[in-house]
């Protein structure tokens, strides 16, 4: 007989000793290095990553050993949805195509086009403890308004547990945070057959995949609009969550499931004087970069770049060079300008204005009066804020990065982005948070580029999708 049991998040493999075993069960007659585990001799046993959980059991079926789980202790739910609702035929698609992976994969679709409901649909599917996570407080409490909504049990609500922001409460079924799960997974790994990974882009970091490791959920389901990453990492989600399943884009999807949009990119002209002290900015950083040899865009490039800027004065006047002349692109006056005949235009519409930073962020909520939600926003005003927006009572939101994924602002149409990075992920989402469907609807997004400045080339490289064709 084989044994199989949970320590902080590892699985141990061992066998009962050879006068007291009865029947097949020997760890020698299965390959078990091949399945990614290692010899403990200190306590005599074989340890895995959790992970290896379903792929380890399987091996034992098929080798027809006889073993005795004592690893698992997640439980089978019954849950019934209180949702009245026909899947549209992408959900439906995704479920199906996921199912058929043996519920382990990945979900790729847009912002606005129901990958909430998938997870529902496939948390009812698997019928086991599940265990949500969210990259941010915020979603955390979407997703427990969502879960503790949409469910019950025999008749009664479903009591949804919360891990993370102070909050310690895990149930059978639990939404929590990806730092959370982390720093919790060695002792609840074993508690959960299925995890739900909001937003999965964000896994393939080193302490979050280590969160995922620890776990033994046979099922798996990640969602994202944007798998890709800058260093190329998610190739991991195949080891931590399952293979790409199902993918649909934005322009599969616009009109039917999402509201029909058009894009516009709109180019200022930097004044004569913003000109002269962006070109000689520009010129100080670039002389600094050429004399040390260095390729930003390469891994490490940029790392390279700081600590050689914080050994000299001439390093220092580069540093500051190289953020006067990207301020100056990014926040002109003709950008600030536009965003005023920009906000008359759409007076009657609602509009978020996305910036790359705080400080104009802040500067354009001053200037033209409009509300703004930052980092540094507290959840309660940033709760009433988004609440005001949607009902109407705020038409205008400005801010910086905390908005691009993850927030449901279905009454936004028009989305104004004056700065950002070369992401295209950072694009895609800014762009699908304006894309909710609604009676009529047709979103509308502003690219605002400073011309002759490192700008042109930073919008064609976050320009490079489908959605932007």
């Amino acid at each position: 007989m084989i044994h199989l049991d949970f320590d902080r998040g590892t699985l141990l493999v061992s066998a009962e000793p050879e006068a007291k075993r009865e029947g097949p069960g020997r760890p020698e007659d299965l390959d078990l290095a091949s399945l990614g585990g290692r010899v403990d001799q200190r306590v005599g046993c074989w340890r895995f990553p959790a992970c290896r959980y379903r792929e380890l059991i399987l091996a034992l079926r098929e080798a027809k050993l006889e073993y005795q789980d004592r690893a698992r202790e997640y439980e089978k739910l019954s849950l019934a949805s209180r949702l009245v609702r026909t899947p549209f035929p992408h959900q439906e698609e995704a479920l199906d195509a996921w199912w058929k992976a043996k519920g382990a994969g990945v979900v790729v679709l847009p912002t606005g086009s129901g990958k909430t409901y998938v997870a529902q649909l496939a948390m009812e599917m698997a019928g086991a403890s599940t265990l949500v996570v969210a990259p941010t407080l915020d979603l955390v409490q979407q997703w427990y308004g969502v879960l503790k909504t949409g469910f019950e049990i025999d008749g009664q609500g479903l009591e949804v547990g919360v891990m993370g922001g102070g909050e310690y409460d895990p149930r059978p079924v639990t939404v929590t945070t990806y730092d959370s799960a982390y720093l919790h997974m060695e002792r609840l790994g074993n508690r959960y057959g299925l995890l739900v990974f909001d937003e999965c882009h964000h896994l393939p970091g080193p302490s979050y995949a280590q969160g995922a490791e620890m776990s033994l959920a046979p099922f798996r389901l990640g969602l994202t609009a944007t798998p890709e990453r800058e260093d190329g990492a998610e190739e991991r989600l195949t080891d931590l969550v399952g293979p790409l399943v199902y993918r649909r884009e934005i322009t599969e999807l616009a009109g039917d499931y999402l509201a029909d949009y058009e894009t516009v990119r709109l180019r200022v002209r930097l004044s004569e004087d913003e000109r002269e002290r962006y070109a000689r900015a520009r010129k100080t950083y670039l002389a600094f970069v050429a004399s040390h040899r260095l390729s930003l865009g390469s891994p490490g490039g940029w790392a390279r770049f700081l600590r050689l800027t914080s050994g000299s004065e001439a390093g220092r006047q580069a540093f500051l060079a190289y953020r006067e002349q990207k301020t100056i692109a990014q926040a002109s006056g003709a950008k600030l300008r536009l965003l005023d005949d920009l906000m008359e235009r759409h007076r009657r519409d609602r509009v978020l204005v996305f910036t790359h930073d705080n400080a104009t962020v802040y500067e354009i909520s001053r200037r033209l009066l409009i509300p703004a939600i930052t980092h540094q926003t507290k959840v309660k005003e940033r709760h009433a804020l988004l609440s005001g927006f949607n009902d109407g009572t705020y038409p205008f939101l400005v801010t910086s990065k905390v908005l691009n994924e993850g927030v449901d602002v279905p009454e936004a149409n028009v989305g104004i982005v004056l700065s950002g990075s070369g992401s295209v992920r950072e694009h895609v989402q800014r762009l699908g948070r304006i894309l909710r469907r609604g009676k009529d609807k047709r979103a509308l997004l502003y690219e605002v580029v400073a011309e002759d400045t490192a700008e042109e080339y930073t919008s064609r490289r976050r320009r490079r999708h489908r959605a932007y064709q």
